[in-house]
């Protein structure tokens, strides 16, 4: 990898600014109910801990307009204590002279957690005094935060004018992973697309049209496809001003040998949610009826493709798995892609990643991105912010 990492810096004695993604669900008392993200960044941690640097930790938590107390950092200390086995001290701001005290009486691996750092608007806003006082609390800085490295916030990119800025063990394998599929994916090459917007993914279809063998489209972007097919797809999701788009797209695909199979069954329901009327639907989808799930027909279809696959990234779930009865077709694909042997198998974040987990499948994944908006972003074949933050070997 082209970019610095934790291993090619010494921490002894060093204060190392940890900027993770602990932007954790929460339940109704108040903990931490899922700490996928937190188990996420402990590698880092435990190397950081096991080379004696002092980890002083930065997050955000949710979107606090000003210092909402629902979303301190307290519940997520808490937890990562609990998992890595050590006390976290959690302070109670993210700068200033008190936190800096704190960190300065640190010893060779001990961890503080800072405060939410969007309890101040000068994080998003990237105010260079707010990056200047986080960067006071470091030596040398290391962004884990893979999922937020799309953002030119303070503690992803303000900060790298005053500290080293080296790669975390989980934003270098997400760096590797994302890449591969870009830049020399074995083949066949299978992207399986959903989600409920055409518009999310226009950059992703545009930068891998050229690159993959087969597009598996399914979700609520396929009803806009078939719209520009001629279909009727009744109340089903529709992006009217991205029909035209569709069009063209699915022109070029066949122009440049790449096969699209769109649904040809769909699981249709009057209304959206679990008490709905459902039924099979093979052709025209009436008014008053929307498709929620891909059918057996298209599941068929789909996991038929994804058999002799070297190479499959999913973005986006087929259906609207958060309803049992309608997440048939996106585990089906979760399945498919776990069976598949000697295959470079990656999931997008977000919902599919969520749905990957509920499945009971992520560990059977080459890798489950932490990113949402960040993985898109790569797979479009953007730089990064975060990435571009750091320093290179």
């Amino acid at each position: 990898m082209a970019k610095m990492t934790v291993h090619d810096v010494g921490f002894k004695g060093k204060r190392a600014l940890l900027r993770a993604d602990f932007n954790v669900p929460q339940d109704a008392k108040g903990n931490v109910a899922d700490d996928t993200r937190i188990k996420a960044v402990l590698p880092t941690i435990k190397h950081l801990i096991d080379n004696a640097a002092r980890v002083v930790i930065a997050s955000h938590l949710g979107r606090p307009k000003g210092k909402d107390e629902k979303l301190k950092m307290d519940p997520v200390a808490k937890r990562l204590s609990e998992l890595v086995g050590k006390p976290v001290a959690k302070l109670n701001d993210s700068i200033g002279p008190d936190v800096e005290k704190a960190v300065s009486r640190m010893k060779d691996g001990e961890i503080v957690m800072l405060e939410n750092l969007r309890f101040y608007p000068a994080e998003e806003a990237n105010e260079e005094d707010f990056a200047k006082k986080l960067a006071f609390l470091g030596d040398i800085y290391v962004n884990d935060a893979f999922a937020c490295s799309h953002r030119a916030h303070a503690s992803i990119v303000g900060v790298r004018k005053y500290l080293k800025a080296v790669a975390g063990l989980l934003m270098k394998r997400e760096i590797e992973t994302l890449s591969k599929l870009l830049e020399d994916p074995a083949k066949p090459y299978v992207a399986v697309l959903g989600g409920a917007k055409v518009s999310d993914k226009i950059g992703v279809i545009e930068n891998l049209i050229d690159k993959v063998t087969c597009i598996l489209i399914g979700g609520g972007m396929a009803y806009t496809f078939l719209k520009a097919q001629g279909k009727g797809i009744g109340n089903s999701k529709l992006e009217k001003e991205k029909v035209d788009f569709a069009g063209s797209m699915l022109a070029k695909a066949k122009e440049k040998g790449v096969e699209v199979l769109l649904p040809v069954d769909h699981l249709i329901a009057d209304k959206l949610d679990a008490k709905s009327l459902i039924k099979l639907e093979s052709g025209n989808i009436a008014d008053g009826w929307m498709g929620v799930d891909i059918g057996p027909k298209t599941i068929a279809a789909f996991t038929a493709k994804l058999r002799d696959a070297k190479t499959v990234i999913w973005n986006g779930p087929l259906g609207v798995f958060e309803i049992p009865k309608f997440a048939e077709g996106s585990r089906a694909v979760a399945e498919a892609m776990a069976s598949l042997k000697n295959a470079n198998t990656v999931v997008g974040g977000g919902d599919t990643a969520a749905a990957v987990e509920k499945f009971g499948l992520a560990q059977k994944m080459s890798n489950v991105s932490t990113g949402g908006g960040a993985t898109l972003e790569f797979l479009e074949g953007k730089e990064l912010p975060g990435i571009a933050a750091l320093g290179n070997r």
